[in-house]
């Protein structure tokens, strides 16, 4: 193809002709809003529901900063993140792969004057702007429920939109690399699953063995976590100028690999 760069490794050719293909995916989306949304949201609120007041009888209260908290509130600070990356990771992988592998719906875009880096720019902000749908919803339910009503909880939007980009970006990765739905599997089984136990959403991660700890600490979700987590407890991040950066080192870096991998993939 014409448009795909000599060099797959050349910076980004962004241009404002991703948001057609973003419009493009949210009409579509509207039609089955409704049944999506459910499904989104059903599944973290069940884990709110059974680990947050089944386990959380048991537990009690949570040491934090010095500061005891229920542990309801401990887990549901820390799983609207996993939700943000849940969402932004379903929609970039099994969506974005039916549109570019399966329906061929990219290589008809393309047919108009739209690069590949746009398409792929475009996948990315909708994969997050659609996980921010699902996490409103269940913040909803959350300040309902009365385990928060902090007023900060309004920095915690931007956050989750940071959150639901960082992971588009790194789904976008396995998008150009899987073959078939089957090869996801390998990416939720030895990454999503293992950082979900090790970002101190369940329980901190102050009890992580110490090079676990270390490792642990530089997670996307664990940055997240942290960055979150304090608003539910109507507090600042103690350090929200390095989890920001961090958080958006891994969402940049993400992106310029998937970008040259789907470059790579469109070229062959």
């Amino acid at each position: 193809m014409s448009q795909i760069q000599n060099n797959i490794w050349a910076a980004p050719r962004l241009s404002m002709r991703w948001w057609p293909v973003f419009l493009r995916n949210w009409l579509v989306w509207k039609k089955l809003a409704i049944p999506s949304l459910v499904g989104n949201i059903a599944e973290p609120l069940m884990w709110l529901v059974a680990f947050g007041y089944g386990l959380g009888a048991l537990v009690g209260q949570i040491e934090l900063g010095g500061e005891k908290v229920p542990y309801i509130l401990f887990l549901a600070s820390g799983s609207i993140c996993m939700s943000a990356m849940n969402a932004a990771t379903f929609e970039a992988l099994y969506s974005a792969f039916s549109r570019m592998h399966v329906q061929k719906t990219w290589d008809g875009i393309m047919n108009a004057p739209v690069r590949l880096d746009d398409v792929v720019l475009a996948e990315m902000l909708w994969a997050a702007f659609k996980s921010l749908f699902t996490v409103t919803a269940i913040l909803g339910v959350m300040m309902a429920l009365g385990i928060s009503h902090s007023w900060k909880l309004l920095v915690a939007w931007p956050v989750l939109l940071g959150v639901g980009i960082t992971f588009s970006c790194m789904a976008l990765i396995f998008n150009a690399l899987a073959k078939g739905y089957d090869f996801f599997t390998y990416y939720f089984t030895l990454f999503l699953t293992p950082m979900m136990f090790l970002s101190g959403i369940f329980f901190p991660r102050e009890q992580l063995p110490g090079f676990v700890r270390v490792i642990a600490d530089w997670l996307p979700l664990s940055v997240a976590v942290d960055l979150v987590r304090p608003l539910f407890l109507d507090r600042w991040p103690e350090h929200p100028l390095r989890n920001v950066l961090v958080l958006a080192g891994f969402a940049v870096v993400s992106f310029w690999i998937a970008l040259a991998l789907t470059r790579k993939r469109f070229r062959s």
